[in-house]
């Protein structure tokens, strides 16, 4: 086998290659560990090599940029736990109601605005979230924390709306909460916005950046209440549903230091890179 392993992506800097033989044998010679021995045991070669290679004589730096690909393979995924098929389907569904309700709102009035590529790329993330991972409050805990990029605001309407708990009426009125009330209806904040609709929003998350930050730091007291033993936290996660643009918000990213000094195990963000930053 003379093929490389993970063959490096163009694009990312590698140099030149001076003697491709003598990579090709390193390459076959790696390859064969990994079919006699497995992946674990590469694994144990590949950290020693790296630390002989850091050594300053060499000058060896680990390349920063990697392809956007899946880190588990194919042959390690569990079989999904729901119903692919119709979960597909609903997200469908959903993507096209949220795009409706955006271009609907910006007919009647232009100013309005609104964001269709962010929840558009980010419905399988949000929907695997609702089905599988994020946990509603019940006898024995208070439930998951949950985080929501506000710019995918359209799309978690769209599902209360799949859900029976809001009207065609409700997404009609999307950005127009004061001419919803003459029309009977509900209007729609732009983003999470739990002051102006208390019986849906958990958190407010814009202006961006908003979430992140408070998540961490929502995380932070849930793990105080345990340690104080106030209030049994253990099976509550707080969740973060972002995006990679809002990700360049200064406040986004500053408190992350205090997660890792904490060891905020029960904090987990999921961020969307669809690249529309």
């Amino acid at each position: 086998m003379t093929e490389p392993l993970i063959p490096t992506p163009a694009g990312i800097g590698a140099a030149p290659d001076t003697d491709p033989q003598e990579t090709a044998e390193w390459q076959a010679a790696l390859a064969s560990v990994l079919q006699a021995a497995g992946p674990a045991r590469v694994r144990e070669i590949m950290d020693s090599l790296a630390a002989t290679a850091r050594d300053p004589s060499v000058g060896w730096q680990p390349v920063r940029g990697t392809p956007y690909v899946n880190t588990i393979p194919l042959s390690q995924q569990p079989p999904f736990p729901g119903d692919l098929a119709i979960e597909e389907r609903l997200a469908s569904l959903m993507r096209w109601n949220a795009l409706a309700m955006v271009v609907r709102a910006n007919q009647a009035y232009g100013e309005l605005g609104g964001h269709i590529a962010s929840y558009a790329s980010a419905a399988d993330l949000f929907e695997v979230g609702f089905n599988h991972f994020f946990r509603a409050a019940n006898g024995e805990s208070g439930g998951d924390l949950v985080f929501y990029q506000p710019h995918s605001a359209p799309g978690v309407y769209a599902r209360a709306f799949l859900e029976g708990r809001l009207s065609e009426q409700d997404l009609a009125h999307y950005r127009q909460e004061i001419s919803a009330r003459k029309a009977g209806a509900q209007g729609l904040s732009s983003y999470p916005h739990p002051w102006l609709m208390p019986d849906f929003w958990q958190f407010p998350t814009g202006s961006m950046g908003l979430g992140p930050i408070s998540s961490i730091f929502h995380a932070r007291f849930m793990r105080y209440l345990q340690h104080r033993k106030l209030l049994d936290t253990r099976a509550r996660k707080v969740w973060g549903v972002f995006g990679d643009g809002e990700m360049d918000e200064p406040e986004s990213m500053s408190a992350l230091t205090l997660a890792s000094r904490e060891n905020l195990d029960n904090l987990i963000w999921v961020v969307n890179c669809n690249l529309q930053r």
